[in-house]
């Protein structure tokens, strides 16, 4: 419940920023322009920490990431408030730090969880920590705007701030000590270990686990281009083809709730084959951006996000469960950074590059390639021998499943 609990107030704490930000600009005290330039510095912060973040929690004390990272984002909150109506150049470098802080607590939190869950209850625990993300985004914005009502933005960020300091203070402490001496070379200090000969060495682990490269190729071609679409198509499409913004708010409810059932699904449901189950749960989100192609009712629209939304969860859960079964102990952090790094590290050029493509070849060219990809990224994936159970070892008995895991 500890380890749950700070990581739900990190993903709170982490979707809450940029809705926040966002209020500031509905009331004038910061600009449109302005708040780019902090997503902006958060994203490079987060890309920035989450490399560096892997290899420190496979050489230390994944808590101690974990602690460190919720206090630097804690105290990168008030800074931003401290900035907001005078400094952007302060803002920014405190939404660098608060990245940074967010990045640097998904690879420790990943492999955090290994420590602290058996393998047995591994998938519920996933399914919980994927649901309260889920009732963030679903309740997160009503929550925010009552607030709002009562409190200025600044008061808003101080309350961010003191998510962070959930995240960090209140996880337990896992299994695992800081094991910098030991991993460290015969001779050689932990603090002479170049980073990046560390960082391949994780490289070199995921390679060793081919339905995990497959894996993450999908999910990464998968939120360049279903991510884009949805996030740059879908008001469009909201806007010019209905009319309305109601298209673009039910769809994104509807994704959200679908999400949330597949996360109670999941929770209790062991597919035979969970590595093809799951990647064609990650398909599904072809369906977003093929309906959005068509001049067809916006019931057929909400339909196809619910359905991406069940698919998005059938796939993250028994991924997420299979990378913390099957990747060596003392490199799972780094596997996991290097999986958040490719997959939501590129998400953010899909969203550069999807608009200039609309302009150039239109809305359902573009639409087409992105639905096209979404379905066909996974369907190859799931032609690589191990990614039918994501794991290297043939399916056994559940009793001998257990034994590995144990042994694992």
């Amino acid at each position: 419940m500890r380890l749950w609990s700070g990581a739900t107030a990190s993903g709170l704490a982490t979707w809450a920023l940029p809705f926040v930000l966002g209020l500031a600009v509905l009331d004038r005290t910061l600009t449109a322009t302005d708040l780019g330039l902090l997503l902006a510095a958060r994203t490079v912060g987060f890309l920035a920490a989450v490399p560096v973040a892997g290899v420190l929690a496979d050489r230390h004390s994944r808590r101690g990431v974990v602690l460190w990272a919720g206090l630097a984002a804690g105290v990168a909150a008030p800074l931003i408030a401290a900035g907001l109506g005078r400094s952007v150049l302060l803002m920014a470098v405190a939404a660098a730090v608060a990245g940074a802080g967010q990045g640097a607590c998904r690879p420790a939190f990943q492999a955090l969880t290994a420590e602290v869950v058996d393998a047995e209850h591994r998938q519920q625990t996933n399914a919980a920590m994927t649901l309260a993300v889920r009732v963030n985004t679903l309740v997160g914005p009503s929550l925010a705007a009552l607030l709002a009502v009562f409190l200025d933005t600044r008061a808003l960020l101080l309350g961010i701030g003191l998510l962070w300091l959930v995240a960090a203070l209140v996880p337990g402490t896992g299994t695992r000590a800081d094991t910098g001496a030991k991993d460290a070379p015969a001779g050689e200090r932990p603090g002479r270990v170049a980073f990046f000969t560390e960082f391949a060495d994780g490289i070199r682990e995921a390679r060793r686990h081919p339905w995990f490269l497959a894996g993450l190729g999908a999910l990464t071609a998968v939120i360049a281009t279903g991510y884009s679409a949805t996030g740059v198509a879908l008001p469009l499409v909201s806007r010019d083809e209905y009319g309305t913004e109601v298209v673009l708010a039910g769809a994104m409810t509807a994704y959200t709730a679908g999400a949330l059932g597949a996360a109670l699904l999941i929770a209790r449901w062991r597919p035979r084959s969970a590595g093809w189950t799951a990647l064609a749960g990650l398909a599904a989100y072809g369906f977003a951006p093929l309906s959005l192609m068509f001049p067809v009712h916006p019931v057929v629209v909400m339909s196809a996000y619910a359905v991406a939304g069940i698919g998005i969860e059938l796939f993250n859960v028994p991924w997420f469960t299979a990378t913390q079964r099957e990747v060596a102990p003392d490199k799972l952090a780094r596997v996991s950074s290097l999986d958040f790094l490719l997959s939501y590290g590129l998400a953010p050029v899909g969203l550069v590059l999807i608009a200039p493509a609309i302009e150039a070849f239109g809305t359902q060219t573009v639409l087409a390639v992105c639905a096209l990809t979404c379905f066909a990224a996974p369907a190859v994936a799931a032609l690589v021998p191990s990614a039918r159970h994501f794991s290297r070892r043939p399916a056994g008995s559940p009793r001998a499943e257990r034994k590995t895991e144990s042994a694992t």
